[in-house]
C-alpha cells in the first residue's frame, strides 16, 4: 500500500502539471513577444493547494467583505489635495457649488434631493448617486459613460447645469493660492496645474471613501455583528436572486441593467415600444448602483421617485425579480440593507467646504 504522503505529493505534482498545461495552451494565443514574460509571471506564483475553513466558506458567498482603509492613505499629499478640491466651491463658475454640494460625504454621499441643484439654482435631470465606495464601481455615472473616477471628475465642473465653470478659469483662480500650489507640487512634483491632475487628485480622495459596515464584520466571522432579522434578510437576498445584480465587494456597481427586467417601469412600456418602433434593446440601461449605505441615500433610483426604502425593495422585487414580496420579506430585506450602513474613515470627518484661498 503506497504511503499517503507520497500519494498526496503525486497528486499535487499532477495538479501543478495540469495547471502548467493550461498556461501553455493559453500562451499559444498570445503574441510571441510577450508570451515568455506572461509565463514567467504565472510560473512565479505558487499553486494554492488548500484553504482555511473560513476561506472555503467565503468562496461560496456572492458578497465580499469590505476592508477598512489604511489610515495612512488618507494623509498622502494627493489625497489631502483631492479632499480640499472636492470641497472647494471655486471649482464652480459662480463659486457657489462644490463636488460636496451634491455628494455630502457625511450624509450618505449624495444630497438627499430628487434632482441635484447646480449653479444659478438650475436643477438636473437625474438623481445624484452616492460617492461613497465609488472606487469599486467599474464605470461612473448612471449611464456608465466614464471609465474611471478621474474621467468622471472632469465632467461636472464644465457641465453648465452643474458647476458651470471652465478649467482654464479654475486654473487661473487656483494658481494664486500658494498653499494649494505647494500641496499640488508635493503631490505631483510640479506647480503647473492641469485639469487631468486636478481630477486625478479628486479621484484619489474619492477612492479613500471606504465605509466598512456591520455586515462586513458578519462576513468576517463576527456573527453577532448584525441582527437575526438582517441575517434572515441576507438569506432572502441570495435566495430570491438579488445577488444576480448586487454582488461583489460593493453589492453593485459592476454591471449594467434594464430598469425593469421583468416589468418595464422606466416610463417605457410595451405599448410605447410598439408606438415608437423601439426595440427592448434600445431602452436605456443603467449601472446597477451599490447598496452600501443605501439606507442613507433616499430618494431612490435614477429618477429619485421613491422616498422609502421599503417601497424601493417592493418595486425591485416586482420589476427585477418578477416577485411580489410579502411585508415580512420586505422587513427582513430592509434589516439586511440597513446593516450595510458603514463608518467613514477618520480623514473625512472634519472637512468643511472651501470658498476662498484663505
Amino acid at each position: 500500500m503506497p504511503c499517503i504522503l507520497c500519494v498526496s505529493r503525486r497528486c499535487r505534482h499532477r495538479h501543478t502539471l495540469w495547471l502548467l498545461a493550461i498556461v501553455f495552451l493559453g500562451l499559444s494565443a498570445c503574441s510571441k513577444s510577450d508570451e515568455w514574460e506572461r509565463f514567467s509571471v504565472l510560473a512565479s506564483q505558487p499553486t494554492r493547494l488548500y484553504g482555511t475553513q473560513r476561506e472555503i466558506v467565503l468562496e461560496t458567498e456572492p458578497v465580499r467583505a469590505l476592508q477598512a482603509l489604511d489610515p495612512q492613505l488618507g494623509n498622502t499629499p494627493k489625497v489631502v489635495l483631492g479632499n480640499q478640491l472636492f470641497h472647494d466651491k471655486r471649482l464652480s463658475g459662480d463659486e457657489t457649488v462644490s463636488c460636496a454640494t451634491c455628494h455630502d460625504i457625511q450624509a450618505g454621499g449624495d444630497d438627499g434631493l430628487v434632482f441635484s441643484v447646480g449653479i444659478k439654482g438650475q436643477t438636473g435631470t437625474i438623481n445624484s448617486p452616492t460617492v461613497l465606495n465609488s472606487g469599486y464601481s467599474y464605470r461612473q455615472f448612471w449611464d456608465g459613460r466614464a471609465g474611471s473616477l478621474t474621467h468622471q471628475a472632469l465632467a461636472p465642473v464644465v457641465n453648465p447645469v452643474e458647476m458651470g465653470a471652465s478649467w482654464s478659469d479654475i486654473i487661473a483662480k487656483l494658481s494664486s493660492d500658494d498653499a494649494l500650489l505647494a500641496l499640488f507640487e508635493e503631490a505631483f512634483g510640479t506647480r503647473e496645474l492641469e485639469p487631468t491632475l486636478l481630477a486625478e487628485a479628486i479621484a484619489a480622495f474619492e477612492r479613500t471613501l471606504i465605509t466598512p459596515s456591520p455586515f462586513d464584520l458578519y462576513l468576517n466571522g463576527q456573527k453577532q455583528a448584525i441582527s437575526e432579522q438582517a441575517i434572515a434578510g441576507y438569506g432572502l437576498f441570495k435566495e430570491y436572486g438579488c445577488v444576480a445584480c448586487h454582488q461583489g465587494v460593493n453589492l453593485g456597481g459592476n454591471v449594467m441593467q434594464y430598469f425593469g427586467a421583468f416589468h418595464i417601469i422606466d416610463n417605457v412600456d410595451d405599448d410605447k415600444i410598439e408606438k415608437t418602433g423601439k426595440t427592448r434593446q434600445e431602452i436605456p440601461i443603467y449601472k446597477v448602483p451599490t447598496l452600501r449605505n443605501v439606507a442613507l441615500t433616499s430618494p431612490y433610483f435614477h429618477t429619485g421617485s421613491v422616498s422609502r426604502l421599503s417601497d424601493a425593495v417592493k418595486i425591485m422585487g416586482a420589476a427585477q425579480l418578477g416577485r411580489i414580496l410579502s411585508n415580512e420579506d420586505v422587513e427582513l430585506l430592509v434589516a439586511f440593507l440597513e446593516s450595510l450602513s458603514g463608518k467613514l474613515p477618520a480623514h473625512v470627518l472634519a472637512t468643511s467646504q472651501i470658498t476662498s484661498a484663505e
